[in-house]
């Protein structure tokens, strides 16, 4: 439940704004009209409700499908929702998101994304994809933010699926799927250049050129930030800075039934650390603030082929190369994968899609302290894959029945099996109901099988092993949902769930041994974990996304979300440390409000209140904070805008850190000027 505290803040905030926008109708609606009497070319870029369930997204199918007609819990952020936010990052904007768990955990090198629970520093059971390629990395089963960025400007949407779709993507789309979708190159010509800077987000630069020329469209870009360290107590060093740069390209080439992209970038970065390590000689566990290097690149191609009667050809293939060096190995990996999808010609009842993929991702890592290492030092993860699905249309425009799955065969685990139903009921226009049952699996990562980790407390020693023999982690998804237009000036979004887990990875009871051989001293005694598969249960909860616009220069948008979380060990396995983990780590409750109000001369005023329940696991109590920005056109193709962040305390911890105390978050403002030419 919320607290009295909450509902005070958040009554607060929304008094102030009924009285800004009451304050300001009359003014408004004599004066809105741009200067010239020509239309603001900025309002064109907000969509109407109604125009929210008519946008096409692919994450779902694969295929370009309108939200209406998408059987799933999915959420779209535009471009203009990234841009009001005010935001300088994609974890930040993805708070935005009903049912989304987004914490820092310091500074910009450990974010937690997490959606309907189990949240970790790495988003294990989130698949997250830049323009359909796959950033989840096998060392840890997870995703390094940091690494994979977007210029925030070449985003044309984020579309963000809540619950599994493993039937489509495979393994690890477990809990959810975010889709970082950039603009194609025709909609980014000319120059864009922004600056920015503030208290905690203290450098931000982005350049940007596009054009055309034999017959294809292109831009190349380039930008980079420096973040300051965030609030540190007890003295600890302020360790989590960032200074990340990244350059990129794309091209598009449409001719006549083809469109032919082809896209890269590259980057390198320095990220402050903190890390807890441990020697042999002499035997010692200490605190280490060197520095995570890292650089890598990625080039990436898609071919789609229009065939008649609303068929088409999908053929897309990337590379990538990540290095990064921290304070307690290094790892080298690069990764192949090529996917292939035909949509056959549809009927009036049914139309039937396959199609095939396979993934290499060879690393081989270093040890660079004696204590920490990865049994065998060099790996080939690999992934072969085959999909089938058939949409049956038992009343066309009306009901209809997808089944479908993804049979896969991995180098861990060996073969597996995610298979889906989806139905979807449209009882009229602007409206849609649906409801799935879905399994999803989660591969073990190098961490899980390949780790050996030793910690001292000398004469103790303890340690991490990784297993071998673990099987994959299964959840099996019950969702159902509504979105509908009620009204002219009222959108409606609403899902609920029901997931079972089983064989959820968890490090095992300690088990006493003697350390009786080198490396250890003589005499050690030995405290031994190992991963096995050992919680099972369920989670249950809701999320419901209203928005209200009750005039054209105002929009209102509010989502809550709920979560219980209900999994325990499994017969015979008895150590909690794990489950207290899962169990503690993701809020129960999340309140978030928007309020969007554009005002004459071109004006923007945004307010954002958000609730987030406590994570006793991590020590994080509840806490409420608000962003506020001002934004004005100022000339063609010049924007300015004034952000400040967490403006209701000085500071406060989203989410644990080890080594500890829990870092706090700064209340931040920053200004950034954005200049575009054709």
């Amino acid at each position: 439940m919320l607290s009295l505290s909450v509902h005070r803040s958040l009554a607060v905030f929304l008094i102030f704004i009924f009285a800004a926008q009451t304050g300001m109708r009359a003014w408004a609606a004599s004066t809105l009209a741009p200067v010239g009497g020509g239309v603001d070319q900025k309002q064109l870029k907000s969509l109407s409700l109604e125009q929210l369930g008519n946008i096409e997204v692919v994450t779902q199918s694969k295929e370009p499908t309108e939200v209406w007609n998408t059987p799933a819990a999915i959420y779209v952020l535009t471009q203009e929702d990234i841009r009001r936010a005010g935001v300088t990052n994609v974890p930040d904007a993805l708070r935005l998101v009903p049912g989304v768990n987004v914490a820092r955990v310091s500074g910009d090198r450990n974010w937690v994304v997490a959606i309907r629970g189990l949240g970790d520093q790495y988003s294990k059971y989130v698949l997250v994809l830049i323009d359909g390629r796959s950033v989840y990395t096998p060392l840890f089963g997870g995703v390094f933010w940091t690494l994979d960025n977007v210029m925030l400007e070449d985003i044309d949407r984020i579309e963000v699926i809540r619950g599994p779709g493993g039937s489509i993507w495979g393994t690890d789309a477990v809990n959810g799927i975010i889709n970082i979708i950039t603009k194609p190159s025709k909609e980014t010509q000319g120059v864009l250049a922004s600056a920015g800077g503030g208290s905690v987000d203290e450098n931000t630069e982005d350049l940007r050129y596009g054009g055309r020329g034999h017959g294809f469209d292109f831009r190349v870009n380039g930008f980079g930030f420096v973040r300051g360290a965030e609030y540190h107590q007890n003295g600890q060093p302020n360790y989590d800075w960032s200074r990340v740069a990244q350059v990129g390209f794309r091209s598009d080439r449409v001719t006549g039934r083809d469109n032919v992209t082809f896209q890269g970038d590259a980057y390198i970065g320095h990220l402050g650390d903190a890390l807890t390590v441990s020697s042999f000689t002499p035997p010692a566990t200490f605190v280490s603030y060197k520095s995570t290097n890292v650089d890598g690149g990625n080039l990436l191609g898609r071919w789609r082929r229009d065939l008649p009667a609303n068929s088409d050809l999908y053929l897309q293939a990337f590379w990538s190369h990540d290095f990064r060096e921290g304070p307690n190995f290094q790892e080298t990996r690069d990764t192949f994968d090529v996917d292939f999808l035909h949509r056959t010609p549809p009927t009036k009842w049914q139309q039937f899609t396959y199609g095939v993929g396979a993934r290499w991702s060879p690393s081989s890592t270093v040890q660079t302290i004696p204590t920490d290492s990865f049994v065998p030092a060099s790996e080939t993860e690999s992934i072969y894959s085959g999909f089938l699905q058939e949409e049956l249309r038992l009343k066309p425009d009306r009901l209809s029945l997808t089944l479908g799955s993804k049979l896969e065969h991995n180098s861990y685990t060996g073969f597996e099996y995610e298979p889906s139903g989806r139905l979807l009921l449209t009882p009229k226009e602007n409206q849609s109901l649906w409801a799935s049952i879905s399994r999803a699996v989660r591969i073990p990562d190098r961490v899980d099988e390949n780790i050996d980790d030793n910690i001292s407390i000398a004469p103790v020693w303890g340690e991490i092993t990784g297993n071998t023999h673990l099987r994959a982690e299964r959840l099996v998804a019950y969702e159902g949902g509504y979105r509908g237009l009620p009204g002219k000036h009222v959108y409606i979004e609403a899902a609920g769930f029901h997931n079972a887990y089983d064989d959820l990875i968890a490090q095992g009871a300690p088990f006493l041994g003697t350390a009786s051989s080198p490396p250890f001293p003589p005499g050690s005694i030995l405290i031994g974990f190992q991963y096995r598969n050992g919680i099972r249960g369920t989670t249950d909860g809701f999320e419901l996304a209203p928005e209200w616009q009750p005039v054209p220069w105002w929009r209102l948008k509010v989502a809550y979300s709920y979560l219980h979380v209900g999994l325990h060990d499994v017969p015979g396995f008895n150590y909690p440390a794990t489950l207290t983990t899962l169990h503690g780590s993701s809020p129960n409750s999340q309140v978030s409000a928007r309020s969007l109000i554009d005002l004459p001369k071109h004006f923007e005023f945004d307010q954002t209140f958000r609730y987030v329940g406590a994570l006793p696991a991590q020590n994080v109590p509840a806490y409420e904070t608000a962003d506020i920005r001002f934004g004005r056109h100022v000339a063609p193709g010049l924007d300015l805008s004034i952000v400040g962040q967490n403006l209701l305390q000085p500071h406060h911890a989203e989410f644990g850190i080890d080594p500890g105390p829990n870092v706090g978050i700064r209340r931040g403002v920053y200004a950034k000027l954005v200049w575009t030419s054709k």
